[in-house]
């Protein structure tokens, strides 16, 4: 079953495709500032813990850790 950790990467790979397809496209300053966008959230992610799109998303799907715990019984 998927688990909002998992669903997070793929709609960040999603996002990057997204913004592949911008550049492919010669839309640079789109591009870019989707790009600035994403990596300013997973620095604040990365250096405080804190990110509201998992915090949205794990109310839709269950953690990665409950997960685990229930393969493991």
């Amino acid at each position: 079953m998927m688990c909002a950790e998992r669903m997070q990467r793929i709609i960040q790979a999603i996002i990057l495709g997204f913004i592949m397809g911008l550049a492919g496209a010669q839309m640079f300053k789109v591009a870019f500032l989707v790009m600035l966008a994403m990596m300013i959230s997973l620095l604040v992610a990365g250096i405080t813990g804190f990110c509201p799109g998992l915090i949205i998303l794990k109310k839709i799907f269950p953690p990665c850790e409950e997960n685990n715990v229930k393969d493991n019984n």
